[in-house]
């Protein structure tokens, strides 16, 4: 059964990087354009994705969905902070920015020949084990 879930995830992992390959999402022509405000592409992109995501969250929560092992799906709330998402999210677009990819075309990235972009998954790996060291002294 186990075997089944990994393939299905692969596959659909696949697809996912497919789609977002072809929709130049991964470009860093494309990225560079959203951060010189230069093209609508990428904002319609994140944008999109913002409303879907608080769409179906919606629906998780009014229906009271449960997972496929039939477990009720919580979404825990979260604490408003100002320097919590201030700061986590200018680390973030820096590094965004510098790096021309965010956290998931990475590896799409990788799959597509783009071999420098391990330098970037290597570094993001060791930020986040950083942050899993120096966690409770930060704000939250």
């Amino acid at each position: 059964m186990k075997l089944v879930k990994v393939i299905r995830y692969l596959f659909i992992g696949a697809i996912f990087g497919i789609t977002l390959a072809k929709a130049e999402i991964i470009s860093w022509y494309r990225i560079y354009e959203m951060f010189k405000f230069q093209s609508f592409h990428m904002y319609g992109v994140i944008g999109s994705a913002v409303v879907i995501g608080a769409i179906i969250i919606q629906i998780i929560k009014r229906l009271k969905l449960k997972t496929i092992d039939g477990h009720p799906i919580y979404i825990s709330p979260k604490d408003l902070s100002v320097p919590r998402y201030l700061i986590g999210g200018t680390i973030f677009g820096l590094g965004w920015a510098m790096t021309g990819a965010c956290p998931g075309p990475m590896f799409i990235l990788l799959g597509n020949g783009v071999g420098v972009i391990l330098v970037v998954l290597l570094s993001a790996i060791l930020g986040t084990y950083v942050y899993g060291l120096l966690r409770k002294r930060l704000p939250h």
